[in-house]
């Protein structure tokens, strides 16, 4: 299947801050189907110290000192509760400031951890597996994949019946290479879709696996459930005319770009769609 950029723009808040994610560390590439692991990949190990410390060496002079004051303040006394507090702040200005959210993803990562609030490590699991779906170094696609992973192990020991959790702890083992079959993922993912067939978080994911593992069948079987029962989910309506484009199928790959249209409000967005429109019915 050709890899299409129109598909980043259906993630909402969460992949527009992908934007900034890991922009000062790898050169951009061209955005199009989720990426997932491979056996062919050549990765190395990230450490993430080193790129905190060269992320800082991008700072200003005051933006330095500042950082350096924060690492500093962690005093004797209520150590945790101060470590938590200097993460925050930490994450905060890599974020607001910096606008560099590799760090702030770990600061917030590393805060959730000691807070060991389900909600807080929810959402920084979640930070870091929307970032995965769209990482093509795979290097550092697998390095957030374990951290998210290891961040829904913990929310899931806090509340071990919480479906969300499941499907996106399976969604881990589909994207990238967090030392298990991507299989284990699906089946974690099924075991909740088939119980709660309702669940679209589950459907959405199942549909993800087929798309990454090829069966373009099975994808276009879930996606089209999650597209009827969540007629404004932006992003399983364009992954449908995309794969359908793919196979060749021009009527429904029309049918479901002229659908997305309808969700948008972006002139530029809505003019590469007529553009694409135009091409398939020629």
């Amino acid at each position: 299947m050709k890899k299409q950029q129109l598909i980043v723009v259906g993630g909402g808040v969460a992949l527009l801050c992908l934007i900034y994610f890991f922009g000062r560390t790898v050169p951009p590439k061209k955005a199009g189907t989720p990426v997932v692991a491979s056996k062919q990949d050549s990765t190395t190990a990230i450490d993430i110290h080193s790129i905190l410390s060269a992320s800082k060496q991008k700072l200003t002079v005051s933006q330095q000192e500042y950082i350096a004051r924060l690492e500093a303040s962690v005093v004797r006394g209520d150590v945790k509760e101060q470590q938590i507090k200097v993460f925050r702040q930490l994450a905060n200005f890599w974020r607001d400031s910096a606008h560099a959210l590799l760090p702030f993803a770990y600061y917030t990562s590393e805060a959730a951890k000691l807070e060991n609030s389900q909600k807080n490590l929810t959402f920084a699991a979640q930070f870091f597996l929307d970032g995965v779906r769209r990482q093509p170094d795979p290097s550092l696609r697998d390095w957030m994949a374990v951290q998210a992973k290891e961040l829904f192990d913990k929310a899931l020991l806090l509340d071990p019946n919480n479906d969300s959790l499941k499907v996106g702890l399976g969604s881990c083992y589909l994207f990238a290479n967090v030392g298990g079959n991507p299989m284990e993922g699906i089946m974690k993912i099924r075991e909740v879709a088939e119980r709660d067939p309702n669940n679209m978080y589950a459907q959405f994911m199942l549909g993800m696996g087929g798309v990454v593992s090829g069966q373009v069948d099975k994808a276009i079987e879930r996606l089209t459930i999650v597209a009827t029962k969540e007629p404004e989910n932006l992003e399983a309506v364009l992954m449908l005319a995309d794969i359908y484009e793919g196979k060749g199928d021009k009527a429904n790959a029309i049918r479901w770009y002229e659908a997305a249209k309808k969700k948008l409000s972006s002139p530029e967005i809505i003019a590469d769609i007529d553009k694409r429109i135009k091409a398939l019915k020629q």
